[in-house]
């Protein structure tokens, strides 16, 4: 069967990209920190196993915080280091559209972002082995964990598609994160309900990532944090290609 030419270039570009991560350290190191990061957090701060309940929400309950920091670093790369090495002229002129480039990249990023979640499975296996656990509500945590990821990482490509600077789409990707995230905190809708009203907070709190993965921890699958998420990564995606289609413009 034929591939159409989107199809190819995604694919191709998804391929060169993934290929980029696996022969530097970017993926190897953001793997290795995510690990012992997520690790300390939930059975240092959680205490996993002092709970003496068979599930994983003190896993869980760290990852937005986690993802926020550490998934800029792997997005801040997409565009802005193909600016800084010159190849951005290059693939500027291939016979390819923007879109495609996008998504390739895109998937390339998210592909390491799920392979660091595919090498935590063995905690789930301990809690089984432990205990009884809710199993369908870890797999909805996992799958409400990667489209997260997802979501950080389109913001962060985002960023990077509107700077050369590595260092600035790693800043601006954290601070636009930290705002999607403490939004849904209840100390932040604390703070807008005495400014605006609890009408307003509660408007305010359903554009949080926080307040969308809440319920997937829960086990409790909503169409809503689906459409959020997809949303979220889509609108991200839309603006990274205006940004790129501009550099191709110019």
């Amino acid at each position: 069967m034929k591939k159409r030419p989107g199809l190819a270039s995604t694919l191709a570009i998804y391929r060169r990209e993934l290929l980029s991560y696996v022969t530097t350290p970017t993926a190897y190191v953001f793997v290795a920190v995510f690990l012992f990061s997520i690790g300390l957090f939930t059975f240092q701060v959680g205490g996993l196993f002092e709970t003496r309940r068979a599930d994983l929400s003190a896993f869980f309950a760290f990852h937005p915080w986690i993802f926020m920091v550490f998934l800029p670093a792997v997005s801040m790369r997409l565009w802005a280091e193909e600016s800084r090495s010159g190849a951005i002229e290059l693939l500027m002129t291939l016979p390819a559209p923007t879109w495609s480039l996008v998504v390739g990249k895109f998937l390339a990023a998210w592909t390491v972002a799920a392979a660091a979640l595919l090498m935590t499975l063995p905690l789930w296996i301990t809690i089984n082995i432990l205990g009884s656990p809710d199993n369908a509500a870890i797999f909805t945590a996992y799958l409400a964990s990667l489209m997260m990821a997802g979501a950080y990482l389109a913001i962060g490509s985002m960023m990077s598609a509107l700077t050369p600077a590595q260092i600035v789409a790693f800043v601006l990707s954290v601070l636009v994160s930290f705002l999607l995230t403490a939004l849904g905190l209840p100390l932040v809708l604390d703070f807008f309900s005495g400014i605006v009203g609890g009408g307003v907070a509660e408007v305010l709190a359903r554009f949080s990532i926080m307040h969308h993965f809440d319920a997937a921890q829960r086990g409790v699958v909503e169409f809503r944090s689906v459409f959020y998420f997809v949303s979220l990564i889509a609108l991200c995606l839309g603006y990274t290609m205006l940004a790129v289609d501009a550099r191709r413009g110019g």
